[in-house]
């Protein structure tokens, strides 16, 4: 009996005793080539192992014939983030066996898609002559030419080159024949400018006169001046303020301009252009009208005059029958 039961006690596990341990998982290791689409190594590849529930990650870089290597690596899925300079990032799951090393096909590179953002800065000039294009299709209802104001408080200033092709321009658009034309008309109905008589060459003289005017006053006035004086000889519409800060700011940009420099200062082009227009037309009106500088003055007078008429028709009536005009910032000083 006492044999029985100590031959049962060696073939059962005796009360107390401890069971074998689980073993644990082998580390093992994990390796590849960087290489690009070409087949060629990547040397200086970055290279990130990750792994599913872990926050830290393993790095290194590809060695000088592409390949990398992480030691000591706990078996189980992993990926391998591959970044290069010049190349598109690439991914590389896998799952790592117990104690063996893992070598993955050779990892290839994409020549990364370039996506550029150019900004292209216009040079003062070049804003200059896209403001001046639009300008130039500012017809009041269509057809009157309003070449000569801007709705834009920071319009780029004019160089020289600018200002005569504005000024020419004007003198050159067909509606500025008919402007010429009809006041010829009127002035030979009342007889005006007596000496130049009348029929179709007393008309002629009118109008050849009264383009002569326009001529000179725009070109000396608005280009050859403004070029010398470094002055814009554009009307810089407000549209904001009180009716009577409007006005005053109109009446008063006969008299002063702003510069190239965007200061304001006196209108000199203005002034002396109305003058010196004034004192050419002595040379071709009837010797009975050339009273010297009473014409010159009375002439430069009515320059300066329709200048501020002008004006306050721009501050307070063009804009609205402009239809392609600059859009106007108000926000903008």
């Amino acid at each position: 009996m006492v044999f029985a039961i100590v031959a049962l006690g060696c073939t059962l596990p005796c009360s107390g005793q401890t069971p074998p341990p689980t073993p644990v998982p082998a580390a093992g290791n994990i390796s590849g080539t960087v290489v690009d689409e070409s087949g060629a190594v990547v040397a200086g590849a970055h290279v990130r192992l990750t792994r599913e529930g872990q926050a830290l990650s393993q790095e290194t870089l590809s060695a000088d014939g592409g390949e990398f290597s992480f030691t000591n690596i706990a078996p189980g899925p992993f990926q391998l983030t591959v970044s290069s300079a010049g190349f598109a990032t690439q991914t590389s799951p896998g799952i790592l066996p117990s104690g063996e090393t893992y070598t993955l096909p050779p990892i290839a590179l994409a020549v990364a898609t370039a996506i550029s953002e150019v900004q292209v800065q216009l040079t003062q000039t070049e804003a200059a002559e896209e403001q001046i294009k639009v300008e130039e299709k500012q017809r009041v209802l269509g057809t009157i030419p309003n070449f000569y104001v801007s709705y834009l408080h920071d319009a780029a200033p004019l160089n020289s080159k600018q200002k005569f092709k504005l000024a020419w321009k004007t003198v050159v658009d067909p509606f500025t024949f008919v402007v010429v034309g009809g006041a010829a008309g009127v002035e030979q109905a009342q007889d005006h400018f007596a000496g130049y008589g009348q029929g179709a060459q007393g008309y002629g003289k009118r109008f050849g006169a009264g383009y002569a005017d326009t001529v000179a006053g725009t070109f000396i006035g608005s280009a050859l001046l403004p070029s010398l004086l470094k002055q814009d000889p554009r009307y810089f519409y407000k549209g904001t303020g009180s009716m009577g800060s409007r006005f005053l700011y109109a009446i008063g940009n006969s008299f002063i301009c702003k510069g190239d420099n965007g200061r304001w200062q006196t209108n000199y082009s203005n002034i002396l252009g109305s003058l010196a227009a004034g004192g050419i037309s002595n040379l071709y009106y009837p010797e009975q009208d050339r009273n010297g500088a009473g014409l010159t003055f009375e002439n430069g007078a009515i320059g300066i005059g329709v200048t501020a008429v002008a004006n306050l028709f721009q501050e307070f009536v063009v804009r609205k029958l402009t239809p392609k005009a600059h859009k106007h910032d108000p926000d903008k000083p």
